[in-house]
């Protein structure tokens, strides 16, 4: 499976973006999809997964973020809103189905002051 992420960018805080997640070379529907961040010097950190129509997500981004999923289009989503400086990060995809894991490469998120 290769994951291609897309949509950061650099946004004031207040502000939204959308990111995408598309996936090729497996069946997309089967897969647990998650997204994660990484902020400079900091380990990379769980953001939101959706998986078979169930959602999680970290406290930190709970009520402003929301995942998720269109099967047909093999594509995974996360919308940013209320965006604040803390949520820059390069910010990645994930696809997990049993012991089958995909990392796509990241996109960057800035969020400015």
């Amino acid at each position: 499976v290769q994951l291609q992420a897309s949509g950061g960018g650099l946004v004031q805080t207040g502000g939204s973006l959308r990111l995408s997640c598309a996936a090729s070379g497996g069946t997309f529907s089967r897969y647990l999809m998650g997204w994660f961040r990484q902020a400079p010097g900091m380990e990379r950190e769980f953001v939101a997964r959706i998986s078979w129509g169930t959602t999680s997500y970290a406290d930190s981004v709970k009520g402003r973020f929301t995942i998720s999923r269109d099967d047909a289009k093999n594509t995974v989503y996360l919308q940013m809103n209320s965006l604040k400086p803390e949520d820059t990060a390069v910010y990645s995809c994930r696809a997990q189905y049993g012991a089958h894991d995909y990392w796509g490469q990241g996109t960057q998120v800035t969020v400015s002051s």
